[in-house]
């Protein structure tokens, strides 16, 4: 962690000496934490076998890992020793919380002053609109994840040393509790089978999902919560973050419940309490946890589409999940429904939403529309599957989730190239990706006459 840590400070002040801008300095921050991660995974310390599992392996994981999606080449238990597992957990704990969180804890320990381009970096990475108050959120940020990823891993522990021993399941409640928070779905049970064998533990499925949800909420909702304590009286992104959030969750549970209840592959052979445990875990999981604790490929075909659309979705901005965010989703409905009722302005809870706002979710919308049929194109070409199965990856790397219907392990050279690229993507999100590759914005010195064009 030391080692990583360093890194992070001295990539950070090569993006600054280099007079990049903050979406820059982001994306190359993430690249190379990505890029170190990969190298300590080369190494033979960091396989069970000593052997090394190769570059391209090694870089698959490390992405999967910093961008916490969950998807995996290799099985994290049966390939990865202890160091390597170690690796990957400071990898999924830097990559959750980002480049300047885990910066600003580093300067804040050392006791360095906190610049004003730092901080315009941290308003970038935490999605902010303003710059007052980064500093104080990144403090929250860093206790809110101690808080709850201690209490997580505390309670796995209770269920996990019964079934691993003291030791071993301590470490592998800590484990688990840090894969929920960041979203990531890594996991230590072995031979690639997740958390299918508590399908129908209470305990360590309620932690799991509560875990998923808090983490995916986003930490200014949190802290918003926390503080406000009234929904009336919540600012109007928490209100619409927990009203998207909250009627997704109840509408994937009902839709999974019912359209898996009676197949004997999944929820078909499950008690009465296991069939609604199993459904709610699916209903949370594609939020981009990456957890399953049912075979995915035993799903019905209905099921499979509806998990895809969740997962295009994801979590809630500024939080440890991707996709195009809860927010997104919800702006863009909203934007729909004005249209069709020939209103002038975008209202939620009787607020208008900025044009520029809009303006900027229909953007991401449609350059990660792009960006998962271009990446879904390519594996076509270069994979041996059918469209669902490659639609269903490309989705899930996308949106960081890490669900696979197992073709993952099976990626030729290309393929694992090209899930890479969109797991990065996914991460840093495909607006922020755009805007780092683009020129700096210049101001119009002069504006064109204005025109109409025929759509629809």
């Amino acid at each position: 962690m030391d080692f990583l840590g360093a890194v992070i400070i001295k990539l950070i002040s090569l993006g600054f000496r280099f007079n990049l801008k903050p979406t820059q300095v982001l994306v190359f921050g993430f690249a190379v934490l990505i890029l170190t991660g990969a190298i300590l995974l080369t190494l033979p310390v960091a396989s069970r076998s000593g052997q090394s599992v190769g570059f391209l392996n090694a870089l698959f994981t490390a992405t999967s890992a910093v961008c916490v999606t969950g998807l995996v080449v290799v099985d994290t238990y049966t390939q990865y020793s202890l160091f390597g597992q170690l690796v990957i957990l400071s990898l999924i704990q830097m990559g959750g919380l980002g480049i300047m969180t885990m910066a600003t804890l580093i300067f804040l320990i050392l006791g360095k002053r906190i610049t004003l381009r730092e901080r315009l970096v941290m308003q970038e990475a935490l999605n902010q609109l303003t710059l007052a108050g980064v500093v104080k959120l990144t403090r929250y940020i860093i206790a809110t994840t101690i808080v709850f990823e201690g209490i997580g891993a505390l309670l796995l522990s209770l269920r996990f040393t019964k079934i691993y021993g003291f030791s071993k399941g301590v470490y592998y409640g800590i484990f688990h509790s840090v894969s929920a928070f960041n979203n990531a779905g890594f996991d230590l049970i072995g031979n690639f089978r997740s958390l299918t064998p508590f399908v129908q533990d209470p305990l360590v499925n309620l932690v799991i999902m509560g875990l998923i949800i808090f983490g995916g909420l986003g930490f200014s909702v949190i802290y918003d919560i926390f503080t406000t304590r009234n929904f009336q009286k919540l600012s109007l992104h928490s209100k619409v973050v927990l009203t998207t959030t909250g009627v997704l969750l109840a509408m994937a549970f009902i839709i999974f419940y019912f359209l898996e209840y009676s197949n004997p592959k999944t929820l078909g052979a499950l008690s009465p309490l296991g069939k609604i445990l199993a459904a709610a875990f699916q209903s949370v999981t594609p939020r981009t946890a990456g957890f399953n604790t049912i075979n995915l490929p035993d799903m019905t075909l209905p099921s499979k589409y509806f998990t895809i659309l969740l997962m295009f979705i994801g979590a809630s901005p500024a939080s440890t999940g991707g996709g195009i965010k809860t927010s997104t989703f919800a702006a863009i409905l909203m934007m729909i429904y004005t249209v069709i009722t020939s209103k002038e302005d975008v209202e939620i809870y009787q607020k208008r939403i900025p044009a520029d706002n809009i303006f900027k979710a229909v953007a991401i919308a449609v350059i990660s529309l792009m960006l998962v049929f271009t990446s879904s194109l390519f594996l076509t070409i270069t994979e041996h599957a059918d469209f669902l199965k490659i639609l269903f990856e490309t989705t899930s790397a996308f949106g960081t989730v890490g669900l696979s219907l197992g073709i993952t392990p099976d990626l030729s050279n290309f393929g694992k190239i090209f899930i890479i690229i969109t797991m990065f993507a996914g991460r840093v999100g495909p607006l922020t990706l755009a805007l780092a590759l683009g020129s700096r914005k210049k101001k119009a010195i002069l504006k064109y006459p204005e025109e109409r064009i025929l759509v629809g």
